[in-house]
């Protein structure tokens, strides 16, 4: 996980044979450092297909989810560790480095009322678990903050690090996201000093989830923070103009964020590729 990546959602949400051909061939034409693949469905999809392909174009791979609801682990522990171990198994037959995102939740999951001890004791086990299972699998765990709007219980590096360490394995790292970022943090750099000690991945996201460079992030607060705590995990673009019915409706997304595919690769990787370079993280 080190370099530039980009989400897959900016080609296909659907990581079936053809997805993968076309999200795969895509990212290599812009020359990525690696892709993060997300894992809606981890059953269906054909790992010796993809695996092949990435190997075929020295292209590694991450891969992301949120819990389905019938397997949040704030209250259903047993399915939701059915689920991840049957991902991470996928995600190793890949070939991909780590399995990211909302592991520990629902995009979409709240209650209405303030976080539990219950429920944070159920993720934790949930958690534990996994990254055991992981481990024989060669896999990290990345644990990423998401805003109040999609998910009540983790939504700062703070508590991503609460929890990490709660967990206390060695393969569970922090995962960040500008977006989540804007909503939550108090300044951009607060969360990523906060996170620094676990922190291995973020997605560059603009505030609107559109075309970076284009909106609220302070990119140069974000880019100077993340060079001045050394970091050198993966820089993962994230802009979504590919969203399924279900997708859009967990992360409230109703209108085009971006023109398309050409306006974000043509005019957000090039902003956010020319700022890495400026901080030096590329």
């Amino acid at each position: 996980m080190h370099g530039f990546g980009v989400h897959t959602s900016m080609w296909t949400m659907n990581w079936d044979r053809a997805g993968a051909e076309k999200a795969i061939a895509a990212s290599v034409k812009y020359g990525m450092d690696f892709i993060e693949i997300a894992l809606l469905n981890a059953p269906a999809v054909d790992a010796a297909h993809t695996r092949a392909l990435l190997e075929k174009h020295n292209l590694p791979a991450v891969c992301s989810l949120g819990l389905p609801e019938r397997a949040w682990a704030s209250v259903r522990p047993d399915a939701a560790i059915e689920h991840l171990e049957v991902a991470i198994d996928k995600t190793a037959e890949m070939g991909a480095l780590a399995l990211s995102g909302v592991i520990f939740g629902g995009i979409g999951e709240r209650t209405g009322l303030p976080p539990t001890d219950k429920e944070y004791d159920n993720i934790a086990h949930v958690l534990t678990v996994a990254a055991k299972h992981a481990k024989k699998r060669g896999i990290e765990l990345g644990i990423e903050a998401v805003n109040r709007y999609e998910n009540h219980l983790i939504n700062t590096g703070a508590q991503a690090v609460w929890m990490v360490e709660k967990v206390g394995a060695d393969n569970i790292f922090v995962h960040l996201d500008t977006y989540h970022m804007n909503i939550e943090e108090k300044g951009a750099a607060n969360g990523i000093l906060a996170a620094r000690d676990h922190l291995k991945y973020i997605h560059l996201s603009e505030s609107d989830r559109g075309t970076p460079g284009t909106g609220n992030c302070p990119w140069d607060e974000i880019y100077a923070t993340l060079a001045a705590i050394g970091f050198k995990g993966g820089l993962a673009m994230e802009s979504f103009i590919n969203m399924p019915p279900e997708v859009s409706y967990g992360l409230s997304v109703w209108r085009p964020v971006a023109k398309d595919e050409a306006e974000v690769m043509g005019n957000g990787l090039p902003f956010l590729r020319n700022k890495a370079r400026q901080y030096g993280l590329i």
